[in-house]
């Protein structure tokens, strides 16, 4: 469904004012690629009205916390070939991320029937290619997805995940996943994120990066290594 074609109570914003809003993210996004964000944006904040996606409730706010935080990322990392999104959510850093990297091979992870309806609609409606949507919750991918025989070939360039609990029991589990050189990215708190950053066997971290406009969140990316 366009973007014009969707009904909705809140004020959607134009083009200019959502480069505005993302100005402090320093993105280069074209203006298909906006768009996109827009459509993206009119439909989350449309569902949010039954679903509850999201605690975020402004279009502004949307486009800064949802949108720029997890579109910083491609600013610091070169995402490149595929990417696993664990627990999805409303799709988010997921979605986000393949709107700005179209060649991105995406997988999201999602296990409430809702929130994946959501999501395939997003992908339909801002016509995306290569995106599947998975039922499973990350340990079940992992144990069908690494099957005797099938070879790193089925291994994922990057994971990422956003507002995820269990990361003591996620972080081991995404590593199993990923192709040696392949990269973890968290977005934390900033006390979650320095907990993290001791001692775990075959990922090296690199410093977090701070978000801007936050003064508490930032993204947290680890590096496995050849043996991982």
């Amino acid at each position: 469904m366009p973007a014009s074609a969707l009904e909705s109570s809140e004020p959607m914003l134009a083009e200019n004012q959502v480069r505005s809003l993302l100005a402090p993210f320093e993105l280069d996004l074209t203006a298909h690629q906006v768009g996109q964000l827009l459509t993206y944006l009119e439909l989350l904040l449309r569902w949010n009205r039954s679903s509850n996606l999201t605690a975020v409730r402004t279009p502004e706010e949307c486009v800064t916390r949802h949108f720029g935080e997890s579109l910083y990322l491609t600013r610091q990392v070169a995402l490149r070939g595929s990417n696993l999104d664990i627990g999805s959510g409303a799709g988010f850093p997921g979605l986000a991320l393949k709107i700005a990297l179209p060649n991105l091979a995406t997988t999201l992870l999602e296990p409430v029937g809702k929130k994946r309806a959501f999501l395939k609609e997003v992908v339909r409606a801002c016509q995306m290619e290569s995106v599947e949507v998975r039922p499973e919750r990350l340990e079940e991918f992992a144990e069908r997805h690494l099957l005797p025989g099938v070879g790193t070939a089925s291994l994922f360039h990057s994971a990422t995940s956003r507002a995820v609990g269990g990361l003591d029991h996620l972080i081991p589990t995404a590593l199993r996943v990923l192709k040696p050189g392949g990269h973890l990215c968290l977005w934390l708190g900033r006390q979650q994120s320095r907990a993290l950053t001791e001692g775990i066997p075959g990922l090296a971290w690199r410093p977090a990066i701070p978000l801007p406009l936050s003064e508490s969140r930032e993204i947290l990316v680890g590096v496995t290594g050849p043996g991982t």
